[in-house]
């Protein structure tokens, strides 16, 4: 049986991404929602990112963990706007938290929102925060079976980043197997094998970026 407190949390949060999600159509922002184990790479593939697109995109991000602003501080060296919150113990983002963050965010011509959710492969995928996609990043320094025994996050994402692909040698982890799970609960799943250190797989993450943002401005 629901309980219903749970029930009605659930609902207010989706009101509340509802209201957003029709503010980032109106500004026509791509808004992304990465979600992941902590310590799978999030914040360095979100530095790359930032780097290697700021000439063509203007970017910014909002971050989420228990305590520090250490990774607000790493993304807005890059020169993108960052926001950081903690959330002193809570294990995800909800949609009031962005909307509030968002005081401290210029929308105007802003192309992309990455939203960098705290480390957790279960709350996280249970709160939508106004985005167009979640985006899964595993790390090959975890196991091949994650998308099984995390069945929502990977059903529910656009894309699965597989991370630190420079560590291959030196992992057990099964590539294909990893990919299988995540198809097997979404077939329209797009998989990129990434690594932030040798660049490998980066330029199609880019270009699937590129073609998101074109479709949001054409929207």
């Amino acid at each position: 049986m629901e309980v219903p407190v749970v029930r009605n949390i659930l609902e207010a949060n989706d009101r509340i991404s509802a209201q957003l999600r029709k503010l980032f159509a109106q500004h026509r922002i791509l808004v992304l929602n990465l979600i992941s184990s902590p310590g799978s790479g999030k914040t360095s593939t979100l530095e790359r990112t930032l780097t290697d697109l700021a000439g063509e995109f203007k970017m910014a991000v909002i971050e989420g963990d228990l305590r520090t602003d250490n990774d607000a501080r790493r993304v807005a060296a890059t020169g993108a706007q960052a926001v950081q919150i903690n959330t002193d113990g809570a294990c995800h983002l909800d949609s009031s938290m962005i909307q509030e963050a968002l005081e401290a965010i210029d929308l105007s011509g802003l192309d992309i929102l990455f939203v960098e959710n705290v480390g957790n492969l279960v709350c996280p995928a249970e709160f939508e925060v106004g985005e167009d996609y979640k985006v899964s990043l595993l790390s090959v320094t975890e196991g091949d079976d994650k998308p099984e025994k995390y069945p929502l996050l990977f059903a529910e994402s656009a894309v699965m980043l597989l991370n630190k692909t420079d560590l291959l040698p030196y992992v057990d982890f099964d590539m294909a197997r990893a990919e299988r799970f995540a198809r097997a609960l979404n077939k329209d799943i797009a998989v990129f094998p990434v690594s932030c250190r040798s660049r490998e797989g980066l330029g199609a993450w880019y270009d699937w970026l590129r073609d998101k943002v074109r479709e949001k401005k054409n929207a």
